[in-house]
């Protein structure tokens, strides 16, 4: 018969392996950062620089201040261990995983994008071909070396057409981030920014690399229904039912009932179930915890919205929101911005959760200390509205 976990239960597996829990390095650097990035599998890019870019929080929230070039060098350095592409959103995942998203990239050069990439994949592809054929003569380029051409509409398709051939080759894998000028990438041909171990790697049928992606998703969730699977590298849906039975027919996924969840769940070969989880951390919006609404519900019974594209007005909790994980439950959220001319962490709101405890102010005031001196921050100030605003500034 098929297993029946509690909520709670499934909190703590999932927890756990998402690296909650643990005790913190008294000195994290960059091996502790890369075994972030394993474990996770996948760690999101997002540009938005409110309080800091969002790549750099996971390794926060699960080792504390870490020295943010230790991730700099694993991404974009010149013995780096991390690589970019589109895992779940645009990604940082580990270099040994390239050959497993090689599908993809097969799959982008025959259209599989988004629609109006791929439109102009199909339009200009001779001058997407000059492109590649520039690179290849001259070597790492930025898309400010591509400006040329007509522009779309203000937004995300106000790009050149030299950025779109750029984002196509990207997506196709025949280019990728060699390193980054600030927040600017330099393209270069794949070949030449990966090591040649990596390069030279075998490519897996897609079948064999979908196969891996779930395992990993698997671990790095430790429970979770058919759609977290599928969503954690955003896989197609047919082909993850087929990995999802296979992996269960091999007794690499444990078929569960978690009780509140509509949808059947699977438990990965390995996981572990704590009798509790202690610690706490700010998360990221774009945490790989909390990254899927559902998921987060289903886990916390928190809904957590991303409202930075929400009109200000309309906003419940504010514009860069970091939900504060304390202990196994949700406990607050606290909306925040990095004051750097004055060098201030401030907090623009601050809420409580229903699982709130009377240490939540002073558990959350400490992490946000933390979370300035890692900063570069001199100090934490709360500015804004809340119901826990109050206690926050006396905690503080």
């Amino acid at each position: 018969m098929t297993e029946t976990l509690s909520p709670r239960t499934a909190r703590r597996i999932a927890l756990a392996a998402q690296g909650f829990g643990k005790l913190r390095p008294a000195a994290p650097g960059r091996t502790h950062v890369r075994d972030v990035a394993r474990r996770l599998g996948v760690i999101q890019i997002d540009s938005v620089n409110v309080v800091t870019r969002t790549h750099y929080l996971p390794a926060f929230s699960r080792l504390g201040d870490y020295p943010r070039e230790a991730l700099e060098a694993e991404a974009w350095g010149a013995r780096r261990g991390l690589f970019e592409y589109w895992g779940h959103e645009a990604s940082l995942l580990p270099l040994e995983m390239q050959p497993l998203l090689r599908w993809r990239m097969e799959r982008a050069r025959g259209g599989a994008m988004w629609t109006g990439l791929s439109r102009f994949g199909r339009e200009k592809r001779d001058y997407i071909d000059g492109v590649l054929a520039r690179i290849e003569r001259r070597g790492p380029v930025t898309g400010a070396d591509f400006a040329e051409g007509p522009r779309g509409a203000p937004g995300w398709w106000s790009w050149s057409d030299g950025k779109r051939a750029l984002e196509w080759l990207f997506w196709s894998g025949l280019i990728t981030t060699k390193t980054r000028n600030g927040f600017e990438r330099v393209y270069d041909l794949t070949e030449r920014a990966l090591p040649a171990r990596i390069v030279d790697l075998p490519t897996p049928d897609d079948a064999d690399a979908q196969r891996e992606l779930v395992r990993i998703s698997a671990r790095a969730m430790g429970v979770a229904t058919g759609a977290d699977l599928r969503d954690y590298f955003r896989l197609p849906l047919a082909d993850t039912r087929e990995r999802v039975a296979e992996l269960v027919e091999a007794g690499e996924l444990t078929p569960v009932s978690v009780k509140g969840w509509r949808q059947p769940a699977y438990v990965a070969v390995g996981a572990r179930t704590p009798r509790k989880v202690a610690g706490a951390a700010l998360l990221s919006p774009f945490d790989n915890l909390i990254w899927a609404r559902d998921r987060t519900e289903r886990l916390f019974d928190v809904k957590v919205r991303l409202e930075i594209y929400t009109p200000a007005h309309k906003r419940a909790h504010g514009y860069y929101v970091l939900p504060f994980l304390e202990d196994e439950a949700i406990t607050a959220r606290v909306d925040l911005k990095s004051d750097r001319k004055a060098a201030r962490l401030l907090v623009q709101a601050a809420w409580r959760e229903p699982d709130a405890t009377a240490e939540t102010a002073v558990r959350l005031a400490a992490e946000l200390r933390r979370m300035a001196g890692w900063l570069g921050l001199e100090s934490v100030e709360v500015v804004g509205k809340g119901d826990l605003a109050a206690a926050l500034k006396d905690a503080l």
